[in-house]
């Protein structure tokens, strides 16, 4: 019997201020990743300007799929599809994406397909576990969302609990702009927590009544204000290693927690995490022991692709495309697009 032939798809991701490219055969396996990161740019501001991303994004995106093609050794003809980001994330970004994918698509009548993002970062846990297939339960942890979320299927998801404020990677970026980290929050915290006590100050664990699985920072980081605050009041030197340690610990303990609990009361025996969040040391660390603990399989992407990349884009085009989803050229930037929504 032939062999199945193999499926070559060229993906791009702009959604934010990554502007990427990746060549990924058959869903799993990452011929090449190319990540142009706008972080210095944006660093000075404490933040994404989504103006200065945009034209970034315009800049080098062509750059960034070439390179890609070059380092796949492959032709833009032999593609099978070309995949993208079309949702959420900064509209501007995405619009620079979106316009390259379906150009692209015009002008060689490849097949187009439109990735909405979140499932892009689930799916970043195939690329290297090889045996990870669903059902399990996926916690998506970055600076824009916090979603726990029952994989029932390849692109058939039940979103069972989100953030109801602040997602966990935006509460790190504030809370490490208030203690004179800067820009970007997570890893810089994750750093200097290894130097601090986790247990020196005890801020809250907030729990949703309504839902048991949803999230809530906001109060977390007023907290940290707080006692920020209090101790600039009373002329008390603040223990910047301590004050994120303790910080940190108390996100960790909330994210573990919600998604041990959701996991045993929905029955499965494999849980996933992903985003930017996912690459946190303390969080990896708590997990790996929990679901040693409750003999529960833990999956989780390598740092390069917790963070925003092209690869998990190609990664969940795959399955789109076996699946026979194709997008029109009348596809559109969706800033607000929901998970499961097409």
């Amino acid at each position: 019997m032939d062999k199945e032939k193999d499926i070559l798809i060229l993906a791009i991701e702009s959604s934010c201020d990554e502007t990427a490219a990746a060549v990924v055969k058959n869903g799993r396996e990452v011929l090449s990743n190319v990540i142009f990161s706008q972080i210095d740019l944006h660093t000075i501001y404490g933040g994404v300007v989504p103006e200065i991303a945009s034209r970034k994004h315009i800049e080098k995106i062509n750059q960034v799929i070439e390179e890609a093609l070059s380092r796949a050794g492959v032709e833009l003809c032999s593609m099978d599809a070309v995949a993208v980001t079309y949702g959420p994330g900064l509209v501007g970004a995405l619009l620079v994406g979106v316009s390259e994918a379906k150009a692209i698509s015009f002008a060689t009548g490849i097949p187009l397909i439109g990735v909405h993002h979140i499932e892009g970062h689930i799916s970043a846990n195939f690329i290297e576990n090889k045996d990870l297939e669903p059902p399990f339960i996926c916690l998506v942890a970055s600076g824009g969302h916090s979603h726990l979320v029952v994989v029932k299927d390849y692109g058939e998801y039940e979103i069972i609990g989100r953030t109801r404020d602040d997602a966990a990677g935006e509460a790190f970026d504030k809370v490490a702009r208030a203690i004179g980290l800067g820009y970007p929050g997570g890893p810089k915290i994750d750093r200097i927590s290894k130097e601090g006590n986790p247990d020196a100050i005890h801020f809250p664990r907030a729990r949703v009544d309504e839902n048991e699985y949803d999230f809530s920072f906001s109060g977390l980081k007023s907290a940290v204000l707080n006692y920020l605050n209090a101790c600039r009041m009373k002329g008390e030197e603040v223990n910047t290693a301590d004050v994120a340690a303790s910080f940190q610990k108390a996100v960790v303990e909330v994210l573990v927690e919600h998604s041990l609990h959701a996991v045993r009361a929905y029955g499965y025996d494999k849980f996933a995490i992903a985003g930017g969040v996912a690459s946190n040391s303390s969080l990896r660390a708590a997990f790996e022991a929990e679901c040693r603990k409750r003999k529960i399989a833990f999956y989780h992407p390598s740092p390069v692709l917790c963070t925003d990349n092209a690869a998990m884009i190609g990664a969940a085009a795959y399955y789109e495309f076996r699946k026979g989803v194709r997008s029109g050229l009348d596809l559109n930037a969706v800033p607000n697009l929901k998970l499961g929504e097409r």
